[in-house]
């Protein structure tokens, strides 16, 4: 009994340390995207980003022969739904990045967690009770205080990080859907898949060619994807999704970081204060769905 509870707890630190990681490493691809869309579009870092993820699928296909991942049990136009939402989610989020500093982005990107509530009773049919209702009215009373007059805030990168937060929030309603029938292996395959055709369509119009300076930081795009995804695997796979969730509220924390370090930002009250509003009602919902067994790992996974 005492190596049974051991094991479990070793599994549960390893899980939470995992998703820290996972969610700092989402971090340090959005600063490279940043970086690099001072001198590139953000369309052909979205291309870049999601070609290098398709390789490793590729290598499990081909080498490996790990055909079923290439298996859609009965959902294919979700499949690909999922693709194209989430590829022009990814271009929308890396617009947002490029047009306001890391904090207010990624602040204002956490209010896909009070759509999904919303998504999920007028199209799924969930029931969703008063206090949670409640908090996604306290958690929309935050962003209006983050778009309190300051100054200081660039309504362009607002608009474009509210539309990737809508993004975000359907992407995660959709996964709910296709979860019942569909591997996650097979979901995101065809995501960096279909992604990486989606973004080259317009590529030849706002492509530019890379120096070799900027090559390791395509390639850190891509990888930093990656690994936050395989870490966030780790993750729910060892500790409950709710636990896990809570850590992506650490992002907050580095973008503050590297937003000061590199470009010598720090966020106004108004961002701290809304900001704070918002993930507090976030963890509240997580909290009230946790108690009911409805928080997923999906949720999570589809921002990747």
């Amino acid at each position: 009994m005492i190596n049974s509870d051991k094991k479990h707890h070793d599994n549960i630190i390893l899980g939470m340390s995992a998703g820290l990681a996972a969610f700092f490493m989402l971090a340090v691809m959005n600063v490279f995207a940043k970086l690099l869309s001072e001198t590139h579009h953000v369309i052909e870092i979205a291309f870049y980003r999601n070609l290098i993820a398709t390789l490793p699928f590729l290598f499990m296909i081909f080498i490996l022969k790990k055909r079923e991942i290439m298996k859609i049990n009965s959902r294919k136009k979700g499949v690909i739904a999922r693709a194209i939402i989430g590829t022009v989610s990814l271009i929308t989020t890396f617009a947002a990045f490029a047009a306001m500093p890391m904090a207010d982005t990624t602040a204002f990107l956490f209010t896909a967690s009070l759509i999904i509530p919303i998504l999920g009773f007028f199209f799924l049919g969930e029931k969703v009770g008063i206090y949670r209702w409640g908090a996604v009215l306290i958690g929309f009373i935050g962003v209006l205080v983050m778009l309190s007059p300051s100054g200081e805030i660039n309504m362009i990168g607002v608009a474009l990080a509210l539309s990737a937060a809508t993004m975000h929030a359907v992407l995660q309603t959709i996964l709910r859907y296709l979860g019942k029938t569909e591997k996650p292996k097979t979901i995101t395959f065809y995501f960096v898949l279909i992604g990486t055709f989606v973004a080259a369509i317009p590529l030849p119009f706002v492509a530019s060619m890379p120096t070799m300076a900027e090559l390791p930081l395509f390639i850190a795009v891509g990888f930093s994807g990656l690994a936050a995804q395989y870490l966030l695997s780790i993750a729910f796979g060892n500790a409950p999704a709710a636990v896990v969730t809570v850590f992506n509220y650490s992002g907050i924390i580095w973008a503050t970081i590297f937003g000061w370090m590199i470009w010598s930002d720090w966020p106004a009250h108004t961002i701290w204060i809304g900001g704070g509003i918002v993930i507090a009602s976030n963890i509240f919902i997580i909290w009230r769905e946790s108690r009911k067994g409805k928080v997923t790992g999906d949720r999570i996974r589809a921002k990747l």
